[in-house]
């Protein structure tokens, strides 16, 4: 399980950096222009890949359509494999710069493509996006939990963003991410205790901890806390990174002392 989970986070950093050096929104969508793949009758949904059931189709187009009344954002989904009706869409669904596009397509790395008028991204940024793809297009997201899923959860913070006037991260915290969180309050832990062992007769080294204090410091709150409280009310996971902190860097600490006490053997 923990070997499995450390594959998922190394691959999670691989589709980021991906991701970021490499960033083009959803371009197969635009590559030809099919209109005859489109349906006759408007609807916020082109599942041509058939990756939702009838029940979850007609329940987003609810969501979708009452999304857009309430504040005037237009969310449109097209699924493709070996069709897509490609720059015809634009037509169609009359994207503008309210509207975001989500594209899913399972022959790239990443299910997910996004489409994101301008407007948008003064609430939603580009990194909004980009982690928004890599939390839920990446191949072990959607294959524990299906394209459905990938989906549904992907337009459900998308919109909850909408509604609440802007996110500047995805909210939720997964594991893999928390866990990385949790590893760099440990590190920061270490940094602050081995800077603050004893020196020069004094019991703690505050100046050398204040000194090492912008090393600890990012790994501890930007990378330890920020993420955490950026994305959930949840206490439990900053409790835990906040244990972890306090843990690494009594162990660093406490070790050359506990060393020192040692009685040698003879």
């Amino acid at each position: 399980m923990q070997h499995l989970t450390f594959k998922r986070i190394v691959v999670s950093l691989a589709a980021v950096c991906f991701a970021v050096t490499s960033w083009a929104i959803a371009p197969a969508a635009y590559a030809y222009d099919n209109p005859e793949l489109l349906p006759e009758v408007e609807t916020p949904i082109i599942d041509l890949a058939e990756a939702l059931t009838s029940t979850q189709e007609e329940q987003l187009v609810a969501d979708l359509e009452r999304l857009e009344t309430e504040t005037g954002y237009k969310l449109r989904v097209l699924t493709q494999f070996d069709r897509t009706p490609g720059r015809a869409v634009k037509d169609f669904w009359g994207l503008d710069d309210k509207s975001v596009l989500l594209i899913a397509d399972p022959r790239g790395g990443n299910l997910l493509g996004f489409n994101v008028g301008d407007a948008v991204y003064s609430l939603l940024p580009r990194t909004f996006w980009i982690e928004l793809q890599t939390r839920y297009g990446n191949q072990f997201f959607v294959r524990d939990n299906g394209e459905d899923q990938s989906i549904l959860q992907s337009l459900k913070s998308v919109e909850s963003c909408l509604r609440q006037g802007g996110c500047r991260v995805v909210p939720g915290l997964p594991r893999e991410q928390w866990i990385l969180t949790l590893v760099t309050s440990v590190i920061g832990g270490l940094v602050c205790g081995f800077a603050a062992q004893p020196r020069g007769g004094k019991l703690v080294a505050w100046q050398w901890a204040l000194i090492f204090s912008p090393l600890w410091g990012i790994l501890f709150v930007a990378f330890g806390i920020g993420p955490v409280i950026s994305r959930t009310s949840d206490w439990l996971p900053l409790l835990r990174n906040v244990l972890g902190f306090v843990l690494g860097a009594l162990v660093a600490y406490l070790t050359p002392i506990i060393d020192r006490s040692s009685p040698s053997e003879t």
